[in-house]
C-alpha cells in the first residue's frame, strides 16, 4: 500500500519522462506522416491536372515545348540549351556569352536572369544518369510540381508551430489544396519563377516562426536561423521580384520591433539573414547592379543604423549605381496609385493586364465556399480584440511568433487586394493562419470568455473537435468534385503555333533573328534556337527600349520606319500575330495598338474619348496595311509564310547608293 500510494503522488507530481517522451513522439510522427501525405498528394494532384488537361505523355515533343507559355519558354529553353551542350562547362559558357537572346548582343544569362534552377536541374539529369528512363522535360517538371510538397509541408509546420496541434497543418494543407485556383498556378504556368521560389519563402515563414517561439534553446535557435539563411537564399535565387517580397517583410520586422516584440538579438539576425542572402545572390548574379541598389537593402540599412536618411540613402544608392533596370516597377507603382503618367507604355503594359489590378471579388467567393475566409476574419477580429485588450492591460502579451504571421497576414494581405498576381504570397499563408485560429488557444479562449465557459476540458474538446468536424465537412464536399476533376480528360490543341514553328525550324537559316511579340518569340527560341530582337524577361532598360521599337509593327508606322527600326536590331523575319493586330480581349485604351498609339501622339481607334494633344496619325498601321502587298511594303518585305493566326514576313536587304 506504501509503495502504490508512493507510485501514485510521484505520479500527481510528474508525469513520468518515460510516457511524456513517448507521447509526444507519437504525436509528432503522426503529424510528420499527416504532413508529408498532404505534400505528396498536393504534388500528385497537381502533376495529374496538368497530364490530363494537356494530355502531356501523348503529345509531340514540339507541342509539349509549346504549353510552356510566354516567359516560361524562356526559362525553359536555356534548361534545353543547357543539356545540349557538349559539356557543362561549355553550357555555362554559352550562358555567360549569349548571342541568341538579345540579336546584336552578347549578354551574360546568369546575370540578368533567375534560371541557377535551370542550371541545377540541367546539371543533376546529367550526373544522376537517368536518361534511359526518364526525360529531360519530366525531370523538370516532376522537380517543379515536387516543390508543392515542399510548400505544403512549410504550411503545415507554421500552423503547427503556431498552435501546437497537427491537426491546424492537417488543415492548412487541406485549404491549400482545395483553393487551388487562389493559391498556386503551378500546373499550367509551370516555369514561372514564383512557382520555383513561393515554395522556398514559405519555408523561410515556418523558419521564422520557429526561431520566434518563446523558450527557444540556443542550440535551436542557431539551427533555425541557418534554416531562415537557407531558404531565404534560395527564394531571393530563384526570383527576380525577390527584393520587394523582402522589403514587405523587413516591414514587418521593423513594426515589430517598434512595438517590441522583438529582442535586439532577433531582428538583426533576421535582418542578417536577408543582407546574407542578397549579397550571396549579388555575388553569383556577377554583381547586379539591380540587387545592391534595392530598396530593401537600403531600408535594412536605415533601420540598422540611421533611420532618419532612409530617403536619401537610397536615392544616393540608385544615384551612385545608375540603375535603371527596376525604373519599370516604379513606373508602374506611381500610375497605379495616380501618381505617375499614364501614358508610359512600360507602365501601361502592366496596368491593363488583369493580373496587377485590383483583386477581383470572386475571390473572395471561392474562399468563403471551402469555410477558409471566415473563420480567418474570426481570427483577424479576435486578435485585433486582443491587440486593444493588450493596451489596456498591460501583464498581458501577444507572443512574438503570433504577432509576426499576424502582420505577414495583413501585409501581405494588403499586397494582394492592390495587385491580383501577388495574391499567390498571401493566400498560401491564409490558409496556416486560419487553421492556427481554428486549433489555437489564444482565438477560442477569447471566446469562450465571452460565453463564460472557458474551462481547460471545454478548451481541449473545441480544439480537437472543430477542425475535424471541419475536414470531414471538406471530404464530403469536396473530394467526389476533386475525383471528377481529375478523371476530366482534354488535349493540348494549336496547330497554327506548331505549324509555324516547324516552318520556322526547316525552313529558315539557324542563325535567322526573329522579331515579333515578346511572348511568341520566347516560344521560338525554346522551339527552333532562332535568334531574338526582344523576350519577356522585361528588367532590363535597353531591352524595354528595344521592345518599344520592335513593337512599331502594330502602330501606325510608315513602311520605311518601320524597316529602319527592325533593321537596326537586325531583324530578318517579323511575325505579325492576328490576334494582336486586331485585338478584342482588352477594351480600348488597353490594347497593345492603343499604348503604342498614345506613346506616339496619336489618336486611338474606334468611337471614344481622345485627350486634346493626341494628333491624327499620318500613316495606317502597319500590321494590317502590309498584307496589301502594295509598294512601298511590298519592296521592303516579302510574305514568306501565313496561316490562320500569324504571317511572316522576311526584310529586303536595300542596296546601299553609291557615293557620287
Amino acid at each position: 500500500m506504501t509503495a502504490l500510494r508512493q507510485r501514485k503522488g510521484s505520479r500527481g507530481k510528474d508525469p513520468g519522462p518515460s510516457g511524456f517522451s513517448w507521447w509526444t513522439i507519437s504525436c509528432v510522427m503522426t503529424g510528420s506522416i499527416v504532413g508529408v501525405s498532404l505534400g505528396l498528394l498536393c504534388c500528385i494532384y497537381v502533376s495529374t491536372l496538368h497530364e490530363n488537361d494537356l494530355w502531356f505523355s501523348n503529345i509531340k515533343e514540339v507541342e509539349r515545348e509549346i504549353s510552356f507559355r510566354t516567359e516560361c519558354g524562356l526559362y525553359y529553353s536555356y534548361y534545353k540549351q543547357m543539356l545540349k551542350a557538349p559539356s557543362i562547362q561549355q553550357g555555362l559558357y554559352e550562358l555567360i556569352h549569349d548571342n541568341t537572346t538579345e540579336s546584336k548582343r552578347t549578354i551574360n544569362i546568369l546575370q540578368r536572369m533567375n534560371i541557377y534552377q535551370e542550371v541545377f536541374l540541367s546539371i543533376l539529369y546529367r550526373i544522376l544518369h537517368i536518361q534511359t528512363y526518364l526525360e529531360p522535360i519530366y525531370f523538370y517538371i516532376y522537380t517543379v510540381f515536387a516543390l508543392q510538397t515542399v510548400y505544403v509541408i512549410a504550411l503545415f509546420i507554421t500552423s503547427w508551430v503556431l498552435s501546437d496541434s497537427w491537426l491546424a497543418g492537417a488543415l492548412s494543407g487541406v485549404w491549400y489544396i482545395l483553393n487551388r485556383v487562389d493559391t498556386t498556378r503551378v500546373e499550367f504556368t509551370i516555369s514561372l519563377r514564383e512557382n520555383w521560389s513561393i515554395p522556398f519563402f514559405a519555408l523561410q515563414v515556418a523558419a521564422i516562426t520557429c526561431y520566434l517561439r518563446p523558450q527557444l534553446k540556443p542550440i535551436h535557435q542557431r539551427v533555425v536561423l541557418w534554416l531562415v539563411f537557407v531558404s531565404t537564399f534560395c527564394f531571393c535565387l530563384t526570383w527576380q521580384f525577390n527584393q520587394f517580397v523582402l522589403l514587405v517583410q523587413a516591414l514587418i520586422i521593423f513594426t515589430l520591433d517598434c512595438l517590441d516584440f522583438f529582442t535586439a538579438e532577433q531582428v538583426v539576425s533576421l535582418y542578417l539573414m536577408q543582407v546574407l542572402s542578397l549579397l550571396l545572390v549579388w555575388l553569383l548574379q556577377f554583381c547586379n547592379s539591380m540587387i545592391l541598389g534595392s530598396l530593401v537593402l537600403s531600408f535594412i540599412v536605415s533601420a540598422l543604423f540611421i533611420k532618419h536618411f532612409q530617403v536619401s540613402v537610397h536615392l544616393s544608392t540608385q544615384k551612385i549605381l545608375q540603375l535603371k533596370s527596376d525604373e519599370h516597377i516604379f513606373k508602374f507603382i506611381k500610375a497605379k496609385f495616380g501618381l505617375g503618367a499614364t501614358r508610359d507604355f512600360d507602365a501601361s503594359l502592366y496596368l491593363c493586364e488583369e493580373a496587377f489590378g485590383l483583386l477581383p471579388l470572386d475571390t473572395f467567393e471561392r474562399l468563403a465556399g471551402t469555410v477558409l475566409l471566415y473563420p480567418y476574419l474570426c481570427t483577424l477580429s479576435a486578435f485585433h480584440h486582443t491587440s486593444c485588450r493588450e493596451r489596456e492591460d498591460r501583464t498581458f502579451r501577444m507572443r512574438p511568433d503570433v504577432a509576426y504571421n499576424l502582420l505577414h497576414t495583413v501585409f501581405f494581405g494588403l499586397l494582394a487586394f492592390s495587385t491580383m498576381r501577388m495574391k499567390y504570397l498571401w493566400t498560401g499563408h491564409m490558409c496556416a493562419f486560419a487553421a492556427f485560429g481554428v486549433c489555437g488557444k489564444e482565438v477560442w479562449s477569447l471566446y469562450l470568455r465571452v460565453l463564460h465557459c472557458n474551462t481547460r476540458t471545454m478548451m481541449r474538446l473545441i480544439r480537437y473537435s472543430v477542425p475535424i468536424v471541419i475536414l470531414a465537412f471538406l471530404y464530403y464536399k469536396f473530394w467526389p468534385r476533386m475525383m471528377e476533376e481529375i478523371s476530366e480528360l482534354r488535349e493540348f490543341y494549336d496547330p497554327d503555333t506548331m505549324e509555324l514553328m516547324e516552318w520556322i525550324r526547316l525552313k529558315t537559316p539557324k542563325r535567322a533573328v526573329f522579331a515579333g511579340s515578346m511572348q511568341l518569340l520566347a516560344g521560338i527560341k525554346l522551339c527552333t534556337g532562332r535568334v531574338l530582337t526582344n523576350h519577356p524577361h522585361y528588367e532590363d532598360q535597353a531591352l524595354r527600349e528595344r521592345t518599344r521599337q520592335v513593337y512599331q509593327i502594330y502602330a501606325r508606322q510608315s513602311a520605311e520606319a518601320v524597316h529602319n527600326e527592325l533593321g537596326s536590331v537586325g531583324a530578318d523575319y517579323i511575325v505579325l500575330e492576328d490576334s494582336i493586330c486586331y485585338e478584342r480581349r482588352h477594351s480600348r485604351g488597353c490594347r497593345l495598338r492603343d499604348l503604342l498609339d498614345l506613346a506616339n501622339g496619336h489618336i486611338m481607334d474606334g468611337p471614344g474619348e481622345n485627350e486634346p494633344d493626341l494628333i491624327s496619325a499620318s500613316h495606317p498601321r502597319f500590321c494590317e496595311a502590309i498584307k496589301t502587298d502594295m509598294p512601298p511594303y511590298s519592296t521592303l518585305f516579302t510574305r514568306v509564310f501565313k496561316n490562320k493566326t500569324f504571317h511572316v514576313y522576311k526584310l529586303k536587304k536595300l542596296k546601299k547608293k553609291k557615293q557620287s
